[in-house]
């Protein structure tokens, strides 16, 4: 492993050390590794080097994870820079971190390079499927969101703020605002292929969660 990527991987382990959501490290190298799988499979040339590295910090800058997105993209630029990575990688990156969550597109999907929609896939594809379940409920609970409530439905054609405002919101819900839309939106036919599985997994468990919910109703 070169230095480089070493000192990003201090970095984000840092940053994340203490993450009780479900963007804990264990996520971040769950991405990484299904980034450099996706990467294998381009026909194209790819930057690893940009791929790793975003893989590595996305959460880092996450607005929902840091008191202040700002500063803290300024401190991954600054690490960057440090580092010798080029004014066109570093411009890559930031690009990529910035835009490729969720919540960045539910007004349309924002444009990101080759290297930005391999990361943004091993990202979705890490919501979707058994570990995308788990992880639904580790975040919901960590924020108190209730588990279900049929009186509440899923909300649709939201904002970012109405994204982030989970003062009504329930796990179940969570499938239906976000992970099942995951899929269509991917970007390479490899994660399409993967997500494809793991989506009717999930229906599978919603499907089976509420019928046990509705028999004790």
């Amino acid at each position: 492993m070169d230095t480089k990527l070493q000192e990003i991987i201090i970095f984000a382990k840092n940053k994340l050390a203490h993450d009780k959501t479900g963007h804990n490290f264990d996520h971040i190298e769950r991405v990484v590794k299904m980034a450099q799988n996706l990467a294998k499979q381009q026909t194209g040339n790819v930057d690893l080097a940009v791929i790793l590295a975003a893989a590595y910090l996305h959460d880092t800058i996450d607005d929902k994870l840091v008191a202040n997105q700002q500063v803290a993209l300024t401190q991954v630029i600054n690490l960057l820079e440090n580092l010798q990575f080029t004014p066109d990688q570093i411009k890559n990156i930031t690009n990529t971190i910035t835009k490729m969550s969720y919540s960045t597109s539910l007004n349309g999907k924002q444009e990101l390079s080759i290297e930005g929609q391999i990361v943004q896939d091993a990202d979705w594809l890490d919501a979707l499927g058994a570990i995308g379940i788990m992880r639904a409920i580790y975040y919901g609970g960590a924020h108190g969101e209730k588990i279900y409530d049929p009186k509440i439905a899923p909300r649709d054609n939201m904002t970012k703020q109405d994204y982030r405002n989970l003062d009504n919101e329930t796990i179940i819900n969570h499938f239906y605002e976000k992970l099942f839309k995951l899929t269509s939106m991917l970007n390479t036919k490899q994660a399409r292929q993967i997500a494809a599985k793991r989506q009717q997994f999930m229906a599978d468990f919603v499907t089976n969660f509420k019928n046990e919910w509705d028999a004790l109703s």
